[in-house]
């Protein structure tokens, strides 16, 4: 298992859509939002690498997203 934190960049008033949207995404099992050079921090559970560059991948697609920075850590249970 993968855990990860995505740091997310949106267009300026597009952040209560775009954590609504995220709210029900597969994959982010928290999202929060931030104020100052990201507005919005989700944390994602993933089977992978792979399957948490997919997660990431539909993230960057969602409209109004401008960019996102991906922390990784793996947990061993």
């Amino acid at each position: 298992m993968v855990i990860a934190y995505v740091l997310i960049s949106t267009e300026p008033g597009m952040e209560q859509a775009i954590l609504k949207t995220l709210q029900k995404a597969e994959g982010i099992v928290e999202i929060h939002p931030l104020f100052g050079e990201y507005d919005i921090m989700g944390k994602v559970e993933a089977e992978g690498i792979t399957h948490l560059s997919e997660i990431v991948e539909k993230i960057r697609q969602v409209e109004g997203i401008k960019g996102t920075k991906t922390y990784t850590g793996a947990v061993f249970k």
